[in-house]
């Protein structure tokens, strides 16, 4: 067996339970449904507490709708969503969809929202070129590669004074508490969360996009969040023990 196919078939991992606070740190509105809801429904049922940080607002999203009318109804889902699996608190960086940009501005802001919210682990999504089975896969988007880049950057950015000493200025201190990040949607997963307890919610939760799966596809909104969870959970149920799961890259700090 090549190192490949060991690192494909090796068991996962359970992801770290002894933290309080999390970060989920995306692009737009839906990244984490169709991701890892199911994940965070399991986390806040458990008494942590989960943060949503999207730094676009999916305004780009629907062809028929223009990006001044989409915003907030993107926005009004995707707080609709984040309530089915125990997040209250959602916050927008207003970047732009479809032209977000890795650097130092996007940096900062990420970095930003760490040191407010102190969480010990950030979850963002997929960072590399591709994603998706298969010897290629597919072509990832480019505001998922800057944000998913920008976001395991800025954890460590928010730990370093000297790193934007203009955010202590506005009573920002150097956050060092991160302990993990959790990239979701990798081709590389180390650990996972048992999906169980969480389906149905993460199902209900992807339903409430409903505007933008309407536009997206013609089957069934039900049919298709029901089809979507249950495949993606249970892509990586061989790798842990049978249990569907929302699987992760897991980078400790």
């Amino acid at each position: 067996m090549t190192e490949q196919q060991t690192e494909h078939t090796a068991p996962l991992g359970e992801m770290p339970t002894d933290w309080q606070r999390a970060l989920a740190v995306v692009a737009h509105p839906d990244d984490l449904e169709y991701g890892c809801a199911a994940a965070v429904a399991g986390w806040t049922d458990a008494g942590k507490e989960v943060g949503y940080l999207l730094v676009s607002r999916g305004e780009a999203g629907i062809d028929t709708l223009a990006p001044a009318d989409c915003a907030p109804l993107r926005e009004r889902e995707q707080r609709d969503s984040a309530a089915v699996v125990g997040v209250g608190t959602v916050e927008f960086l207003d970047h732009r969809d479809g032209v977000i940009e890795y650097g130092l501005g996007l940096r900062r802001d990420i970095a930003a929202a760490i040191r407010r919210h102190r969480p010990e682990l950030v979850i963002t999504l997929n960072h590399r070129d591709t994603w998706g089975p298969g010897p290629g896969g597919f072509w990832n988007t480019p505001d998922h590669r800057a944000v998913g880049r920008a976001t395991l950057d800025a954890a460590a950015d928010a730990g370093n004074r000297w790193i934007f000493p203009e955010l202590a200025e506005q009573d920002l201190e150097p956050w060092n508490g991160v302990r993990w990040v959790a990239v979701a949607g990798s081709d590389r997963p180390t650990h996972a969360v048992d999906a169980t307890p969480g389906l149905d919610r993460a199902m209900r939760s992807l339903r409430a996009h409903r505007t933008y799966i309407e536009a997206l596809t013609d089957q069934d909104v039900e049919a298709y969040c029901r089809d979507f969870v249950t495949e993606s959970t249970g892509r990586s149920a061989a790798r842990f023990g049978g249990r569907p799961a929302v699987a992760f890259e897991v980078f400790p700090r």
